[in-house]
């Protein structure tokens, strides 16, 4: 989700117009970040729920702390910034509460009962519940990262922030960063080798389907995934041919899509844009 060179200038023009009081130019800015934001907040909490509340805060603190933007970096490095801060120290999240790791989700992989003629399972919707499973998993599967790992392994493999701008944001060197990007990129390639189906391992998403709806960790009536909009194809980031073998199985997670911010998120953030309290930190 990087962002073209112009379209990176535009974004420090509005932030200064909303600095001197453009309300039009703020709700341009906000605009702007917020699919980012939130996608950010639902690979690193691996929800939709907490990622939503998430966002809402960040782009709160955004807003509320714009004034202390001085333009010294791109807009939306210093956006990263305040939502890494923020996401690192996140504890309410789910999975803040039921921590994972590789062996533990490895063993659920390798000791799970599958029966993929279960009649908890209607066929017509199978293949549904197989890409909710797909896009739930994946997400859910780097909560066995540490928040650091998790986030430099997001920031490389699915945003594709470069090395220089990615050590501004989680303050250390792009030589420090690239090296533990590899290792990580390393870690997950294993273990996508040796579990996940679409790494060649042994898992199954469609096989999968009704024991994960019994364990609780799909609802079929109420699929997050598979219900939200896709962002256009353009931005997605795509596998490229010339990538090592190992790389290219940790670059599974490049597939998977950036989403459009949930309705409930945009509503929220309408009203805070337009209320008395907005209007008066816009006023100091």
């Amino acid at each position: 989700m990087e962002m073209a060179k112009e379209d990176r200038k535009d974004e420090n023009a509005l932030a200064a117009a909303a600095i001197e009081g453009d309300a039009q130019a703020l709700e341009a800015l906000m605009e702007g970040i917020r699919d980012r934001v939130f996608n950010l907040s639902l690979r690193m909490l691996g929800t939709v729920q907490d990622a939503e509340d998430a966002a809402q805060d960040i782009l709160v603190r955004v807003m509320t702390n714009l004034a202390s933007f001085r333009g010294d970096s791109e807009f939306g490095t210093w956006v990263y910034r305040i939502a890494v801060n923020y996401l690192l120290n996140y504890k309410k999240s789910m999975f803040a509460h039921q921590p994972l790791d590789f062996e533990f989700y490895g063993n659920d992989i390798k000791f799970a009962v599958l029966d993929e003629t279960d009649a908890v399972i209607e066929e017509e919707s199978r293949e549904e519940l197989a890409e909710e499973l797909k896009m739930s998993c994946t997400n859910v599967m780097l909560q066995c990262l540490d928040p650091e790992s998790r986030c430099i392994f997001i920031l490389g493999t699915m945003f594709k922030i470069d090395s220089r701008t990615a050590g501004q944001i989680l303050d250390m060197t792009p030589e420090n960063y690239r090296q533990k990007l590899s290792r990580i990129r390393k870690r997950v390639a294993a273990f996508l080798a040796e579990y996940c189906g679409l790494g060649g391992g042994m898992c199954s998403c469609r096989r999968r389907t009704a024991y994960a709806v019994k364990q609780h960790r799909i609802n079929p009536k109420k699929l997050e995934y598979v219900r939200m909009h896709p962002l256009d194809k353009d931005v997605l980031s795509a596998c490229k041919e010339e990538m090592e073998k190992l790389d290219e199985l940790s670059l599974v997670f490049e597939e998977l899509p950036a989403y459009q911010t949930p309705d409930t998120i945009r509503d929220r953030m309408e009203m805070v844009l337009k209320s008395v309290q907005m209007k008066k930190i816009q006023e100091f």
